[in-house]
């Protein structure tokens, strides 16, 4: 896994390189905010889904419940009438249930995860079109205590033009991924979710409750989804029900693959997913940035990373069998002589 983060990282630093000598407008203060900014909203998303692809399970609903979670809490707030204590955890009460249906239908009812989220995906779009009649919900002017969670600065380094001020997302996802990463690496429930990625059937024979853990990794991912909806929300001021959200499980999905997270299931780290994170953000930067006539292929450079990952993982995977096997080989003909 080491191996692993310093790739990835070893990526990070080169697209950054890259991108500082191309354009000057790289390094500005409002740039690298604006990345920092968004790496914290994608990064919430990407830990999600890295807890259900360590399952050795997908979930391609993320985008379509950003889309939810992203209009129900302006349309309840502004629209109705709802408090701020009300709406939120009734938003986020929503993302938890959602999990749960998702886990429910792919445990009890054992159907597979890909069909599972793909009908979520056109559902919960389905729904918050139809529950808006497809006009766009925001915030005006209203609710800046709220907005105030997303749009915030800390001026940790002082106040003034071109002083750095750290986004107040960042401590959201500072939160989400000290949580994630002691649940996953320092509690027991963590070693059973890599436990049953790398080997779901075994698991299950070894006493490990795979069904619920399976169910709490989906319930996980819906609820960070719901977090990252409200959160993009917030920061936008306006959801379009059609496209808000759209492709968002994309770049969870290729962030956890790249920093790390198996589609196999069984390996992941959330470091890996952060690191993950800020390649696909600063990826989409350089783009805009560097190569704006290639704006268009973003999705197809998407696709090629996420291709690229699951190769890779396939190559690592077969080296280090072959390796195993020689070795073990070798030990035998040692024994024998």
């Amino acid at each position: 896994m080491m191996k692993k983060l310093l790739g990835i990282l070893g990526l990070l630093l080169a697209i950054c390189l890259y991108t500082a000598v191309c354009s000057d407008r790289f390094l500005l203060v409002g740039n690298i905010q604006n990345l920092v900014h968004r790496t914290a909203l994608f990064g919430i998303l990407s830990i999600g889904a890295a807890f259900v692809i360590i399952t050795g399970g997908i979930d391609l609903s993320i985008g379509s419940m950003v889309c939810l979670v992203g209009v129900t809490l302006p349309w309840l707030l502004t629209q109705h009438g709802w408090s701020v204590w009300t709406a939120v955890p009734l938003v986020m009460g929503l993302s938890v249930v959602i999990g749960l249906f998702h886990g429910l239908l792919v445990t009890r009812m054992r159907l597979q995860p890909f069909i599972v989220t793909l009908c979520g995906l056109l559902i919960y779009r389905g729904i918050a079109r139809g529950m808006t009649s497809d006009q766009s919900q925001g915030f005006a002017l209203g609710f800046k205590g709220l907005r105030s969670i997303a749009t915030g600065h800390l001026p940790i380094f002082g106040t003034g033009a071109g002083v750095f001020e750290l986004p107040a997302t960042t401590f959201t996802l500072i939160i989400v991924a000290i949580i994630a990463a002691i649940f996953l690496n320092k509690t027991i429930y963590g070693r059973y979710l890599l436990a049953l990625g790398r080997n779901e059937q075994a698991a299950r024979y070894s006493g490990i409750p795979t069904e619920r853990m399976i169910l709490l990794a989906y319930v996980i991912c819906s609820t960070l989804a719901g977090l990252g909806g409200m959160l993009f929300v917030l920061d936008i001021n306006a959801a379009q029900p059609s496209d808000f959200g759209n492709f968002y499980e994309l770049y969870a999905i290729a962030a956890a693959v790249l920093g790390g997270c198996s589609l196999r299931g069984g390996e992941g780290s959330i470091l890996g997913v952060l690191i993950g994170s800020a390649v696909m953000v600063v990826l989409s930067n350089m783009i805009n940035l560097v190569h704006p006539n290639y704006q268009n292929v973003e999705f197809a450079i998407i696709g090629f990373v996420i291709l690229a990952g699951v190769i890779v993982d396939e190559v690592v995977k077969r080296f280090a069998a072959r390796r195993r096997a020689v070795r073990q080989a070798q030990a035998a003909e040692r024994g024998e002589g």
